[in-house]
């Protein structure tokens, strides 16, 4: 199953999860962690949810300094330092150390960040990337903070899996931003449910219904390849389509309330709103699985991206005892967003159990990219047929001199 229980039953594995997971909110609990070395930090990525991710750590966490940022544009890293520097609380202010040298910029600006002295990375760039910068980064021997996705394709759930377990050979710390997993009425109510509340799990759904994503038109001066970058949610091989991008966090909480991944799916989806237009690329724009987890256990999952049409984004699960929201027998105790960083110190400076996110994040992340399989070819797709399968979806070569057509968009049965 992928859970690495050493010989534990499930449901003690599910118990001694839960209790792992309240022990990280009490060790996260005092908002700075108490240590006499100040830990410098990168980031990779800087961007939006980079630039989120940086003010997150520093408004959680004390004895840290941004000391070095990186971003294939030079606008990104400039707006990014502007936003921290900018900063008026004089604590927070004081965690960031930028220098004109410690910013770098190009498709080896990660590289080059990794050759400096920062002990511990963020990692926010889009997903596409994030196997060949989480491998880089574990043989660099820096702590990781790495966003979510991990990957867009089988091949690079496998590359990033491999890092994540010299990872924990090297004892580095690394967590997810899959925050929900950080979040009190998830932990608590997802120890409860393994605690055998709601009885033995019988059904579930996940759904992400929601609006239209970001999508940009395309500047004259942009080259292919700065283009398909700068609108990176509107290809599939640099996002991995919207069932992957944001549906996985809650086929991450379905994978943990079950403690287990699915065995299984049968999918369909399509683009029935977007209109065929560059900006909206290859991606679609809804999807509907059917994932089948042990014991017979099933999961109805959506996804989508309609304007103007019903949303809801929540998770579920069904026992013989009653019903789950999977965070409704909790109470809202911190910001997730925060807590996470909380957290990832408290592993790496000893205050709160080692922490390494990496297999449980890729897990969820396959969950996801099972179900684009399936339903890209309208065949049920297995967990080893995801696991095992050769489809690499990110060009070899990366340069932008070079041309980078949209890929035709996926039809059931043709794709």
């Amino acid at each position: 199953m992928g859970i690495g229980n050493g010989g534990m039953s499930r449901r003690d594995f599910a118990k001694a999860s839960a209790l792992a997971g309240f022990s990280i909110l009490a060790a996260g609990a005092a908002r700075a962690q108490d240590s006499a070395e100040t830990l410098k930090v990168g980031l990779i990525g800087c961007g939006g949810r980079g630039t989120g991710a940086a003010k997150n750590l520093i408004d959680g966490v004390d004895n840290v300094k941004i000391t070095a940022l990186a971003d294939v544009f030079e606008d990104k890293v400039r707006n990014c330092r502007h936003e921290l520097e900018k900063i008026k609380d004089p604590k927070i202010k004081a965690k960031i150390a930028l220098t004109d040298e410690q910013c770098f910029v190009g498709l080896d600006a990660f590289d080059k960040l990794l050759k400096t002295d920062v002990q511990v990375v963020i990692l926010a760039t889009p997903p596409y990337a994030r196997p060949v910068h989480f491998e880089a980064a574990v043989n660099a021997g820096k702590h990781i903070f790495t966003e979510k996705p991990v990957a867009v394709d089988p091949v690079g759930i496998r590359r990033f899996m491999d890092a994540a377990r010299e990872a924990e050979k090297k004892k580095l710390s690394v967590v997810a931003g899959t925050q929900r997993r950080h979040q009190s009425p998830y932990v608590e109510t997802i120890k409860r449910i393994h605690d055998g509340e709601i009885g033995e799990i019988l059904a579930g759904r996940a759904y992400w219904n929601g609006t239209l994503p970001f999508s940009h038109e395309r500047k004259p001066e942009w080259s292919d390849l700065e283009y398909r970058l700068r609108n990176w949610y509107n290809q599939c091989w640099t996002c991995g389509d919207n069932i992957l991008e944001q549906h996985v966090h809650n086929l991450d909480i379905i994978n943990w309330a079950l403690n287990a991944h699915p065995e299984k799916v049968v999918a369909s989806g399509g683009r029935a709103w977007k209109p065929f237009e560059e900006r909206y690329g290859d991606i679609w724009d809804n999807f509907t699985c059917d994932y089948e987890y042990p014991n017979g256990v099933h999961v109805l999952s959506m996804s989508r991206h309609w304007d103007n049409s019903a949303s809801g984004v929540f998770e579920e699960v069904t026992g013989t005892k009653g019903k789950s929201t999977c965070r409704n027998l909790g109470k809202e105790k911190e910001d997730p967003y925060v807590q996470e960083h909380i957290d990832l110190f408290a592993s790496i400076r000893g205050a709160g159990p080692y922490l390494n996110e990496g297999i449980q994040v890729a897990e969820s992340c396959l969950t996801a990219i099972m179900g684009r399989m399936a339903a890209y070819t309208g065949a049920e797709v297995s967990w080893n047929d995801a696991l095992k399968s050769d489809l690499s979806l990110v060009p070899e070569d990366l340069d932008f001199a070079k041309a980078y057509p949209l890929g035709p968009i996926p039809v059931p049965g043709q794709a």
